[in-house]
């Protein structure tokens, strides 16, 4: 299966200047977790709604403040023809759990570790790469 067939296309995206109150509200409307920020069709950046809540609302800033300031701009970007295997198994090598699909420097869709889970039904090959995403994450007692 290739990444275009499980990929959510044409994402809601914003300009990089656009407000972190701004980037809340389009997540709450668009009930996403996760928003590009694009330049001229390019994406430039990545803000979700972790980055909300740890950069913004724990540190009491300002929400008018510009969602570039808390976005990451460590992007890791797959082409729409990558086959789902080699997507889940990139998102693994980079620990992200959601992967920019661009064609050239275009931003065209967005796909999750999710999407492939759901859409593929993989599970083995998802767990694999939850595996991999997740390599250094601090066990905690609770």
């Amino acid at each position: 299966m290739k990444l275009r067939d499980v990929m959510t296309p044409n994402p809601r995206t914003l300009d990089p200047n656009a407000t972190v109150r701004d980037a809340a509200r389009l997540m709450r409307d668009e009930d996403t977790g996760v928003v590009p920020l694009v330049e001229n069709g390019r994406p430039v950046g990545l803000i979700t709604d972790r980055d909300i809540v740890v950069r913004a609302v724990a540190d009491g800033t300002s929400f008018d403040r510009p969602v570039r300031e808390l976005a990451t701009d460590d992007l890791v970007t797959a082409e729409p023809d990558m086959s789902t295997r080699d997507a889940a198994e990139l998102m693994g090598e980079h620990q992200v759990r959601r992967l920019l699909v661009c064609e050239g420097e275009r931003l065209v869709g967005v796909a999750s570790i999710g999407d492939i889970a759901v859409k593929e039904g993989k599970e083995r090959r998802v767990g694999d790469a939850i595996g991999e995403i997740s390599q250094g994450v601090k066990e905690r007692e609770f």
